[in-house]
């Protein structure tokens, strides 16, 4: 297992990390909600925006990958917790007008993805954000997660953050125990039966702990 800072070329990777990590345990996750297309119109549009001039939580240079055997096998996010959401739209605009969506696609892109609004919870303002978290299927169980979550936490230290957070779908076990098991303890969730009724879990689940 090699970690390594993610990379142009592995933007179809963080696509399908993102579109992973988003669904957790559903079948759909917020780009497929938001932006209403099949899959591979969603991971190419995601594809996109990990490369867009705009860089934001879903740019490529904010991931750490693993490779094993010399290819991707999982990924994470880690960033600053301040300015994600603005960041987000920027680069949904940029990559969305370079596409031809007009004005109006892309306020439906945005009232659609408003769904997540009332219960999602993330790190405040001086924190350190672990997002998108996700490990190719046939590479599980190989301790690739924690590794990565190690390496992160390492980047938000040498960054100056003293603690870290990290958001999943209240119902997600898998993730729940991965992100204990890497000393992450309970801190917030929000629920909301709207957002129930879109995804088919609770909302969302933060964990935080000390860097």
């Amino acid at each position: 297992m090699t970690i390594r800072s993610a990379r142009p070329e592995d933007a179809e990777f963080i696509a399908q990390t993102i579109q992973s990590s988003q669904r957790g345990y559903r079948s759909r996750g917020w780009f497929d909600v938001a932006l209403g297309w099949p899959d591979a119109q969603c991971r190419d549009f995601i594809a996109r925006i990990a490369v867009a001039q705009a860089v934001s939580m879903w740019h490529v240079s904010q991931f750490l990958i693993a490779e094993v055997e010399g290819r991707p096998a999982a990924a994470v996010c880690a960033v600053p917790a301040a300015g994600t959401g603005p960041a987000a739209w920027c680069a949904i605009e940029e990559v969305g007008r370079a596409a031809g969506l007009a004005t109006t696609e892309l306020d439906t892109i945005r009232r659609r993805g408003a769904y997540t609004r009332a219960c999602w919870v993330q790190g405040g303002e001086g924190d350190w954000m672990i997002e998108h978290v996700a490990t190719d299927p046939a590479c599980r169980g190989r301790g690739l997660v924690q590794a990565l979550i190690a390496h992160a936490l390492e980047k938000g230290r040498a960054a100056g953050f003293r603690r870290t957070t990290i958001s999943f779908l209240i119902g997600n076990e898998a993730a729940e125990k991965a992100y204990a098991k890497a000393g992450f303890v309970f801190a917030e969730e929000k629920r909301d039966p709207a957002f129930e009724a879109i995804i088919g879990a609770p909302g969302f689940r933060m964990f935080a702990r000390a860097i």
